[in-house]
């Protein structure tokens, strides 16, 4: 939480954490009050066990409102939305559309699958039966994250930051849990919350936004992009043809660019 002015909040997906946005903190804070959260059971916050927290989408949502509430309890704020960042980010600003001043997405979704994508195998395979021992036996999905979801390399320092908070089986558990949570049907817990919100993205048609794309990104596809256009025609899109899911690594000073224009 840094800088002053009109606060943008910027809120991460899964398996990163407020460190992916490191770069937008440091450029923005001389004229924005920027805030990068860590989930619960991300980054630097507490990582409790499942009897003593809900890892569901309802609760990510009522926490990001709980700590708005606190930090930022009246007046307009932008958002940067990344990966289950833009469905959380997105839930909150269907409860409070009056509040919302402008809107960033990156490689991200608040609505169900595109018709005809389907599910990838390798979230397939993290929900499955052997979920739990890959993702947090052997600590693959983070692993994965900072090999396959970069264009370029990362930096030994850069990858040892996306490791950092997840060293050990009992740190990995809301990585495996986000990943179990993706409403795919009725029957999962989150579905209602991905329906009203899906239901309400029409309200924010006027609302200023910026979509920033990796376009090789091998989860959130074209088919994703082509539906937050369809659904958002006003939107000002960004398409980073060599960029793969995590587009403010493989962009950051282009993706520092555009951000620092659309957000005065």
């Amino acid at each position: 939480d840094e800088g002053s002015g009109e606060p943008v909040v910027c809120v991460h997906g899964n398996p990163t954490w407020s460190f992916q946005f490191r770069n937008l903190v440091l450029g923005l804070r001389d004229r924005r009050r920027t805030i990068a959260l860590d989930h619960v059971g991300c980054g630097l916050s507490d990582k409790p066990g499942d009897a003593a927290y809900d890892y569901t989408l309802g609760r990510r949502v009522d926490d990001l409102e709980a700590l708005l509430a606190r930090l930022v309890p009246e007046g307009r704020l932008s958002l940067v939305l990344h990966d289950w960042g833009g469905m959380i980010g997105m839930a909150w600003a269907v409860r409070h559309p009056g509040r919302v001043a402008r809107i960033a997405l990156a490689n991200t979704a608040a609505f169900g699958l595109p018709p005809g994508k389907p599910f990838p195998w390798q979230l397939s395979l993290a929900r499955g039966p052997l979920g739990a021992l890959f993702v947090r036996g052997f600590d693959a999905f983070v692993r994965g994250t900072c090999r396959y979801c970069v264009a370029r390399p990362m930096a030994p320092a850069v990858r040892a930051g996306y490791h950092a908070p997840y060293g050990a089986w009992a740190e990995r558990i809301a990585v495996h849990r986000f990943v179990q949570d993706i409403p795919l049907s009725p029957r999962d817990r989150a579905h209602a919350v991905l329906a009203a919100t899906e239901a309400g993205l029409d309200r924010f048609r006027g609302t200023p936004a910026m979509i920033l794309w990796g376009a090789r990104d091998f989860v959130f596809d074209g088919p994703f992009l082509a539906e937050w256009v369809r659904r958002w025609p006003h939107a000002e899109v960004h398409r980073f043809p060599d960029a793969r899911h995590l587009v403010v690594e493989d962009e950051p000073d282009e993706v520092l660019r555009l951000l620092a224009g659309f957000l005065p």
